[in-house]
């Protein structure tokens, strides 16, 4: 349902920027990008400003809920069941029988030779 839902996102993100892309600019004539006077626009005589208005305020609106829904699919996933296993961090604190580096007095000698000087 979630990888549907995602593929129509996509889909109407694509449309939203074409369609986005075909409207013009406040300055343009309605007639300008389709040639010709406006009873000739595929759209009609009140061209294409008003449909493709209505197109993308549909899409928007389509996106939005798209959006939402997967926001909640998303945040439904990031629940987890209240018993898992997981142990406490009291539990999870235990020393270690291992000696690590700092500790000191273990018995070995670790200083490095020291050459001298003189002699030869």
């Amino acid at each position: 349902m979630q990888v549907a839902i995602l593929m129509i996102h996509v889909a109407i993100a694509i449309a939203l920027v074409a369609l986005i892309l075909l409207q013009q600019g406040k300055g343009a004539d309605a007639g300008a990008s389709f040639g010709g006077g406006a009873s000739q626009t595929v759209f009609g005589s009140r061209g294409s400003g008003s449909f493709l208005s209505r197109a993308t305020a549909v899409l928007a609106a389509a996106f939005f809920a798209t959006s939402l829904t997967l926001a909640y699919f998303a945040s439904q996933a990031g629940e987890a069941p209240e018993e898992v296993g997981i142990p406490d961090a009291e539990v999870v604190e235990q020393q270690s029988a291992e000696p690590t580096l700092d500790d000191k007095g273990n018995g070995a000698d670790n200083a490095a030779p020291v050459l001298e000087e003189g002699g030869n």
